[in-house]
């Protein structure tokens, strides 16, 4: 084969390597099994580093699933059920599954739908951000239910990242118009009318 993929057709391997001496290139057998075995005129040590790029590109953009876990109790009050569900929903919106853990204990065992009710509701209130993706099950005296988020890890990630410049361009700009307050209150007349009085007393001797 040549460089650009044509068919050269059967040639001897002498005849091949003066091709590719020719060419400037290297003579890679690409199908030694072959009768007779294929090789292609090609730079190799251009395949080798471009196959690299795209190994190392693939590993950039690979997803590594992350699933993070929540534990709740059947009777968790208001203000720590609000706190565990913000934090379910932190972790979908960075792409990560999470695994939420009811854990009963005592006469709470004999009582699975307080357990299964607060799974239901906390699926509901985050269903922008995931979905279940493993209903709830009883597991001894636990009961689990894994909720997975919408976007995909890079998806996620790359929002967050837009999100913090943004925050971050936001509060520069606040920054600089405080600045700029500043620095027009010293500027603004009575400060001006403030220098000019005691530009007028040239005497320190003489009191303003």
């Amino acid at each position: 084969m040549g460089p650009n993929g044509e068919t050269v057709g059967i040639v001897p391997t002498d005849q091949a390597l003066k091709l590719a001496q020719e060419a400037d290139l290297d003579l890679v057998e690409i199908a030694p099994q072959g009768r007779p075995p294929v090789c292609k005129l090609m730079d190799y040590g251009k395949f080798k580093y471009e196959n690299a790029q795209k190994a190392r590109e693939a590993r950039r953009n690979q997803t590594n699933v992350v699933i993070k876990e929540m534990k709740l109790r059947p009777k968790i009050d208001a203000h720590d059920y609000e706190t565990k569900k913000g934090h379910v929903v932190r972790f979908l919106r960075q792409g990560d599954k999470v695994k939420i853990t009811i854990m009963f204990r005592g006469r709470e065992q004999h009582r699975p739908e307080l357990g299964y009710r607060l799974l239901q509701k906390l699926a509901e209130e985050v269903t922008e951000l995931g979905f279940v993706e493993s209903s709830p099950k009883q597991d001894g005296r636990n009961m689990t239910m894994v909720i997975g988020p919408h976007k995909k890890k890079a998806e996620a990630k790359a929002e967050v990242k837009a999100e913090k410049v943004e925050a971050a361009a936001e509060k520069a700009a606040e920054q600089a118009e405080i600045e700029a307050e500043i620095k027009a209150s010293h500027t603004g007349p009575a400060a001006q009318k403030k220098e000019r009085k005691r530009s007028e007393n040239l005497d320190p001797e003489i009191e303003a």
